[in-house]
């Protein structure tokens, strides 16, 4: 479960983490009343689970009253790349002189918890390992043995953080394992993390998911879902028993196995296309399973293409093959679909399809090909 930042910051502070004074607001009156008590100026933050808020006008800054009135007025309500505004995070500005970047995760691999440093925060992380690696510091920490302040204090000089942040930087990292750990998430990252012109080090945004594995020791996570606003196409595909993420992309994908799922995801992306979608329909689909992923697929306007990559072992590419016609007999699919069949009954169900092949519907060697097809009719 994705928090909103403002919840993700309400959960720092349940740990010691020191954030921005601010509060929640639903409505401009509760903006105003949220500003007057934080002290101006302020900042007045849409509340999203996607990224682009600034971008999109949905991060304001706020000199008065009159000011927070008008800003909350704008933002609430906005559309942010598919996701209506409805809730606020007000909170007082900060004066920042380095901005950093701290998280925990899973490593699953290697049966660890992951931290990662940056003295480089402020933009995607991904972005600053693809433009100098060298710059985020990592550590594996065994979960039985857990993060102290000596390795914390270690670990900041590692990642070059700056001297005067260095004590503060150490506990509050001590502070977000903690929560990491504790609180049950399966993300806790912090970009940025701030040195102030102050001296001060806290979180100027959170961004937190929670492990639903561990809910039932968290009562209190029921008022979280309740600020959920679900994604029509994932309530689908829950409805339909399929394990669907909704991503922003125009390929659609659909994969047997989750490994397979997350490998199509990374070639869609190395040939110049985006996905829309994670969805893995197991290793036992059959022809009903491929014809539900197909209409979860169909569902979303933002598909152009729908790549199909199967690589039959439990799954059988003769019910695939089954799938994708019942699927074309039920509904009206909007994109051209590009196949990859191969493993078990994979001749089978080739043979099946043949009839049938069009330019609307094509088969496609390797998983390389069919993805560059796939894109290349996403962008036609």
């Amino acid at each position: 479960m994705d928090l909103f930042e403002y919840q993700g910051k309400q959960y720092f502070s349940q740990f010691g983490i020191p954030v921005s004074p601010g509060g929640a607001a639903d409505t401009v009156d509760e903006a105003v009343a949220v500003a007057d008590k934080a002290g101006y100026p302020v900042v007045v933050k849409a509340q999203v689970k996607v990224g682009g808020r600034g971008k999109a006008g949905g991060i304001k800054l706020a000199d008065n009253a009159d000011e927070v009135r008008l800003h909350a007025g704008n933002i609430l309500g906005m559309d942010i790349k598919g996701h209506i505004v409805h809730h606020l995070w007000i909170e007082r500005s900060s004066d920042i002189k380095k901005e950093y970047y701290a998280s925990f995760t899973l490593d699953r691999p290697n049966k660890t918890h992951l931290g990662m440093l940056s003295a480089e925060g402020g933009v995607e992380i991904e972005e600053v390992a693809a433009r100098n690696p060298d710059a985020i510091s990592m550590i594996s920490i065994d979960p039985v043995r857990g993060l102290d302040l000596e390795t914390a204090r270690r670990w900041v000089v590692e990642a070059n953080l700056d001297e005067v942040a260095r004590e503060q930087a150490a506990v509050l990292l001590v502070q977000l394992y903690e929560c990491y750990t504790k609180g049950d998430c399966d993300l806790a990252e912090i970009n940025p993390l701030i040195l102030t012109t102050e001296d001060k080090v806290h979180a100027l945004d959170a961004k937190v998911t929670l492990d639903e594995n561990a809910s039932f020791r968290h009562p209190e996570w029921e008022a979280f879902r309740a600020t959920e606003t679900e994604d029509p196409r994932e309530k689908m595909a829950k409805e339909k028993g399929l394990n669907y993420i909704g991503l922003d992309g125009t390929v659609g994908i659909i994969a047997n196995g989750a490994g397979l799922a997350m490998s199509t995801l990374d070639v869609v992306n190395q040939v110049g296309g985006t996905a829309a979608n994670f969805l893995d329909i197991g290793g036992g689909a059959n022809a009903d399973v491929m014809a539900a992923a197909m209409e979860v697929i169909n569902s979303d306007p933002k598909v152009k293409a729908i790549f199909v990559n199967i690589f039959g072992g439990i799954t059988r590419v003769d019910e695939v093959a089954k799938g994708v016609l019942e699927a074309l007999s039920r509904v009206n699919i909007s994109a051209p679909i590009v196949l990859r069949l191969d493993g078990t009954n994979a001749v089978e169900g080739r043979a099946i399809l043949a009839d049938h092949l069009n330019d609307r519907l094509i088969t496609e060697p390797t998983m390389l090909d069919a993805a560059r097809r796939a894109v290349g009719l996403a962008n036609a």
